[in-house]
């Protein structure tokens, strides 16, 4: 698929401003010009991204079957442990006191696997936060640095630094809102899993 030199100039700012790269398969069907290095440095790297990214969304399916194997053995263990009690029941003929004792344990045992369970859901759900938060923090922190590192320059080489000045204060206003937020969002969704 051929794009328009406008799309493609829009593309290569894209990129080149704001870091915003293609995804997906629209990669490979987009053709380009053989002396068109630029845009194919692009294309190059799009791929390179898009394969990173994947990988990344990979290894968190793989996480997230594992443990999906993990809780089913449980669960099986639990209902061979049910079945066995439901067969000793029905093989001998318990007294009443026993029965009801088998039934409280079998009760218990269903009870640490549910709970076995919520455990491992939870885990999971934090250690995602987890890794959410420190991309996002990542980013930030390359942001402040960026802008910090051009507004010292700036300041440095003596050139009129009033634009940039607002603009540096202005930014690490929003970092330092946008940091709170994750931080108030992710304490916020902590505090709703909790039981009273």
């Amino acid at each position: 698929m051929k794009i328009s030199t406008e799309t493609r100039e829009l593309l290569l700012n894209l990129a080149e401003s704001k870091k915003v790269y293609l995804e997906g398969n629209l990669i490979k069907v987009l053709e380009v010009d053989a002396d068109d290095a630029e845009m194919q440095a692009y294309l190059e790297e799009c791929k390179s991204r898009d394969s990173e990214a994947r990988k990344k969304r990979l290894e968190v399916t793989r996480q997230v079957q594992e443990q999906n194997r993990e809780l089913e053995a449980s669960s099986k263990k639990m209902e061979v442990l049910n079945q066995d009690l439901q067969a000793a029941l029905a093989e001998s003929k318990v007294s009443e006191k026993m029965a009801s004792e088998a039934k409280a344990e079998a009760e218990r045992l269903r009870d640490e696997a549910v709970e076995d369970l919520d455990d491992m859901q939870k885990r999971t759900q934090f250690e995602l936060m987890g890794y959410i938060v420190k991309v996002a923090l990542g980013v930030i922190l390359g942001v402040g640095l960026l802008t910090t590192m051009l507004y010292v320059y700036v300041l440095t080489v003596g050139m009129d630094a009033k634009i940039i000045e607002s603009t540096w204060s202005n930014l690490f206003g929003i970092l330092l809102t946008n940091s709170f937020s994750i931080i108030g969002t992710i304490m916020g969704v902590k505090y709703a899993n909790e039981k009273n």
